[in-house]
């Protein structure tokens, strides 16, 4: 499918620094809030779109807190507050199963760096499922009533995330940008790792060495087919976000 005109533009964007990043554990469907630095970054996001000249016609998040709260300042900082935003668990973090709320250093110790790095960077490798009564409670949760009768997922693999994340692109982001919008995503390390993995066609051995930093905003350009001008995007400050980036590589190895 190709677009007579110029395609819009995205902007991808993981949400500011949260309490479980700065405490170094995995996150997953936990609803948790942002630290003052995840607030500052958010901020200083907006500022970054604002001096690229970047304006955002619409947003989508997840359904989580720290997407939201991400979204919302950027959003009041750029006096662009009445924007339609668009709410959807698809854009979720990935479902850790098991490791949620779990140190990344405990349990990189306690299974060796191999078994770590492909639960945290592979493809196809997870942990094992959420505990029953995790599940549970997520699933008596009105923000997840579409996904009834047991289709709220125990555990995700990335090749997972794919999965849920490509629809989204193909049925809701993918109509905007063809419609010459700007359109901004604030999401998590892994929603947006599986829609670069989308939009890039990635191999899995590069899925495996892509790491997204928070509150970093990744600029995406179009050809008239839709796909990406720049395979990989563009951080709108590079340097700090290949130094963000190589800090989140590390996790758990101090």
């Amino acid at each position: 499918m190709t677009f007579p005109g110029t395609p819009g533009t995205l902007i991808l964007l993981r949400h500011g620094q949260s309490t479980t990043n700065a405490e170094g554990r995995f996150t997953g469907w936990a609803d948790v809030p942002l630290t003052p630095r995840g607030e500052k970054q958010a901020a200083q996001a907006a500022g970054l779109l604002a001096c690229d000249g970047l304006v955002p016609d619409v947003v989508h998040t997840s359904v989580l807190r720290r997407s939201i709260r991400t979204a919302d300042i950027l959003l009041e900082e750029m006096d662009r507050a009445w924007i339609p935003v668009h709410r959807t668990w698809r854009l979720n973090e990935r479902q850790y199963g098991a490791l949620t709320g779990r140190g990344k250093r405990e349990i990189r110790l306690g299974v060796g760096p191999e078994q770590y790095q492909a639960w945290r960077r592979s493809l196809t490798a997870a942990p094992g499922p959420l505990a029953a009564d995790e599940l549970a409670r997520l699933r008596a949760d009105q923000r997840y009533a579409a996904l009834a009768g047991g289709g709220l997922p125990a555990v995700e693999s990335l090749a997972d995330m794919i999965t849920r994340v490509a629809p989204y692109w193909a049925d809701a982001l993918a109509k905007q940008l063809y419609t010459g919008l700007t359109v901004l995503v604030v999401a998590h390390g892994n929603a947006l790792r599986a829609l670069v993995a989308v939009l890039d066609r990635l191999t899995e051995h590069e899925v495996e060495h892509l790491n997204i930093p928070t509150g970093a905003p990744l600029h995406y350009a179009f050809d008239s087919a839709l796909h990406p001008v720049v395979r990989g995007g563009r951080y709108l400050d590079p340097a700090a976000a290949q130094a963000a980036a190589e800090a989140v590589a590390a996790e758990g190895h101090d």
